[in-house]
This record gives structure tokens, C-alpha cells and sequence, in this order.
């Protein structure tokens, strides 16, 4: 029996579809639109394609979008005074810089400089922080993980008691997920390319969350029969029969994976989707932030 294919494509309409909606009840009833700044230095192609396609998302929800560019050649400083400068400006309730930036600049010190309340990615050091101690919540749940969560929650997965298997252990997904997965109450393994025996702990598991960036590691008799699978994984593979010479997949084997989970995600359209729709979500909740803080007209 195959499994149930998560369409990921609709899930993320749905979000944006909230977002939408929400949006245009904020112009109506207090004038005030969202507003997305992305940063991006550099002319990496991959790095330009997302951001216009976070852009074009903005424009069709309703949410303004501003663009600052840097060359590839931008020294630190300059970065780090760009972010300051959109965060200074009120009109901008969220800051995306779009990783990864050029070696020579120190990630790190560029992601630290964002303001809290506009950290829409999810990357601030303390947001991170509050994500990992319990009884803390942060401002914004890094988006990748966010999405990661939202699908299953369509699915109606339980996750109270549930073992749960995360494959990865990224700052971007795997250790952010593994929060969220307990937080909820499910007991949590954390694996990686250099866990012993893999399969042992993957087909124990009813969720498998797959994130560790190895094309297809993940075969369908390394799971447990019926579990959930996430795969988060975006890798190319060679295909001669197609034109680009090569094709996209995951992190699982996904023909053998569907004979023996009961749910899981294609590659593409499975997690993608969900990551600029959690984007959007998350710019609604700064402008909502800046919102509530702005002074009530006598």
C-alpha cells in the first residue's frame, strides 16, 4: 500500500491564504501594510531566484517588499550597516538576509545584528535560545522548521509520546525542528551521517524528519512501517532523459519510502512551499509586533 502523498503546494496556499486575509484586515482597519526588506550580496543565481520568488509572494499577499543589493566585494561593515539601517527604519517590520553570503563575511555577526522584532528568519542567537529552553517562546520559529511542523499538524499526526527521528542536526533545520518535536511532547533522537547503524533508530520511528543533506540516504527499509516522513532534503541527480541532465530528490529513496510509510513528502513540492509561506506568516507577526506598539491616538 503506498502511502498518502503530503502536498505540500497546498498546505502552503492555505497558510498564505490566512496571511492574505489577514493582511488586507490590518490595511482596512488600521492603514498599516507589512513590509519585507531582503538582503542579498552577491549575484549567487540560486541566492537571486529565492529572493525574487520571496518578492513575488509579498506582492501577492499584500505585503510590501524592498530589495537592497550588495556586491559581491561588500565589506562587512557595509552589511552590517545596511541591516542597520533597516533596522532603524519603522516602516520595515522584517529583515531577511539571504544566506549564504560571501565567505570573507562572518554570517554569524551580520544575522547578530538584526533587531529581535524584525528577526523574520528565525536565526537571532535569542531566538534560538528561547526555542530550546523550555517554558521560553521565542518571537519567530525559523521558517524551514516552522513548515516542517505545519505538515504535520495537517496531517493530525499525534505528537504527544511519539518517537521521532530527525535526521541532521543544522542550526537552519535539524536542531530547531528537534525543539519543536519536543516541545509538543514527542521523544526525540537526533542523527547524522556519522550515527551508527542509522536504520536501528529510523525504524523505530513514527516521524522521521529528514534534513541531513545526503541524496536519498533514507530507504524505505529503514523505516518503520506507516511512520511520517518529512524529507527536507533537496539534492541534484543525474538523469540523462532529462534536459537540465539531472532531476531533483531528497534526502529518501522515495519510491521505496512510499511502500512502507503511511504519509510522506515529495521532492519537489513537499517542504519548499512551506518555507516562503512561513516566511510570510512570520512578516505578519512582526508587523502585527510593531503594530501593538504604536502609540493610540488620543
Amino acid at each position: 500500500m503506498s502511502a498518502k502523498i503530503i502536498d505540500g503546494k497546498a498546505i502552503a496556499e492555505k497558510v498564505r491564504e490566512n496571511v492574505r486575509q489577514a493582511v488586507a484586515q490590518m490595511q482596512a482597519e488600521h492603514n498599516y501594510t507589512p513590509c519585507l526588506a531582503t538582503v542579498l550580496v552577491g549575484d549567487d543565481t540560486a541566492s537571486a531566484t529565492y529572493v525574487r520568488s520571496k518578492q513575488r509572494t509579498c506582492e501577492s499577499l499584500g505585503i510590501r517588499s524592498i530589495g537592497r543589493y550588495l556586491p559581491a566585494d561588500a565589506t562587512q561593515a557595509e552589511v552590517v550597516s545596511l541591516v542597520a539601517e533597516l533596522n532603524a527604519d519603522p516602516a520595515v517590520n522584517g529583515i531577511l538576509v539571504q544566506l549564504p553570503l560571501p565567505r570573507h563575511i562572518d554570517e554569524e555577526a551580520v544575522l547578530n545584528a538584526i533587531d529581535l522584532e524584525k528577526d523574520v528568519d528565525g536565526f537571532h542567537p535569542i531566538n534560538i535560545g528561547r526555542l530550546t529552553m523550555k517554558g521560553r517562546t521565542p518571537l519567530f520559529i525559523p521558517c524551514t522548521p516552522y513548515g516542517c511542523i505545519v505538515l504535520l499538524e495537517e496531517m493530525g499526526v499525534k505528537f504527544s509520546g511519539a518517537e521521532a527521528v530527525v535526521v541532521g542536526r543544522s542550526n537552519i533545520v535539524g536542531l530547531p525542528v528537534a525543539m519543536l518535536l519536543q516541545e509538543r511532547n514527542a521523544t526525540v533522537t537526533i542523527c547524522h551521517s556519522r550515527t551508527r547503524d542509522l536504520a536501528a533508530h529510523t525504524r523505530r520511528a513514527d516521524i522521521v524528519i529528514a534534513a541531513v543533506g545526503q541524496t536519498e540516504m533514507i530507504t524505505g527499509d529503514m523505516l518503520k512501517p506507516g511512520a511520517v516522513v518529512i524529507d527536507v532534503g533537496i539534492n541534484r541527480k543525474d538523469d540523462p532523459s532529462r534536459k537540465s541532465g539531472y532531476r531533483l530528490v531528497g534526502d529518501v529513496e522515495f519510491e521505496s519510502a512510499k511502500e512502507v510509510a503511511g504519509a510522506i513528502t515529495p521532492v519537489p513540492g513537499g517542504v519548499g512551499p512551506m518555507t516562503i509561506a512561513m516566511l510570510m506568516q512570520n512578516t505578519l507577526r512582526a508587523a502585527e509586533i510593531a503594530l501593538s506598539k504604536r502609540p493610540v491616538a488620543a
